[in-house]
């Protein structure tokens, strides 16, 4: 998985109106936890928006005090009307831990059902999955080729190495379904037929 360095500055003071105060300097209030000690600090907010705007998944490596930590996003709380960033909680990554952490899906091939006419429909774009820090990918590759008209990709068909996939097994991910314009014009078809049936009863 992808690592990002940042530096951050631990807070003298936990409470509201420290945390407002970070704010107007241009700061983030963070809070680590998941290790031996659970540390509050702050971390330059334009830096972090690089990164958090973004489908893509970091591990962020920060640096306090000369210490670096591995860790990744738990949590981040927004302000309800102007969307800036409030609080980001860390969890630190253990490398005999597993963690669990959402992953991008990114899709390859060509479904066979969608150059018969289907259209191809995304009902997931990330995964939850549980592994250890050696083994988290970027994202998950899946190949659509197999894919006809009718056809889905569901969670418990996906296997990795090292990887437990936690979303409900029966989820679809991906899948081919029939166009809008196709099943539209099955009941047009079927009406022209009863009406038809109805006059010929009427000219008996």
């Amino acid at each position: 998985m992808k690592t990002v360095s940042l530096s951050g500055s631990l807070r003298e003071n936990v409470g509201k109106k420290d945390a407002k105060k970070h704010r107007k300097a241009g700061f983030i209030p963070c809070v680590m936890y998941g290790g031996k000690e659970q540390f509050h600090f702050v971390a330059n907010d334009k830096i972090f928006r690089k990164y958090l705007f973004t489908p893509e998944v970091y591990i962020f490596n920060i640096e306090i005090n000369g210490k670096t930590t591995p860790s990744i996003i738990q949590d981040i709380q927004y302000h309800p009307v102007t969307d800036n960033i409030l609080h980001i909680d860390f969890l630190e990554i253990l490398p005999e831990k597993p963690v669990v952490i959402g992953v991008p899906i990114k899709i390859e091939g060509t479904a066979p059902g969608v150059l018969k006419g289907g259209k191809l429909i995304y009902k997931m774009r990330k995964l939850k999955i549980r592994s250890l820090m050696a083994y988290l990918p970027d994202y998950i590759m899946i190949s659509i080729d197999p894919l006809d008209i009718g056809d889905s990709i569901k969670v418990k068909d996906l296997k990795r190495d090292n990887i437990a996939f936690l979303d409900a097994p029966n989820n679809i991910i991906v899948g081919v379904r029939t166009a809008r314009t196709v099943v539209e014009e099955a009941p047009v078809e079927g009406a022209a037929a009863a009406a038809e049936g109805a006059e010929k009863k009427e000219e008996k």
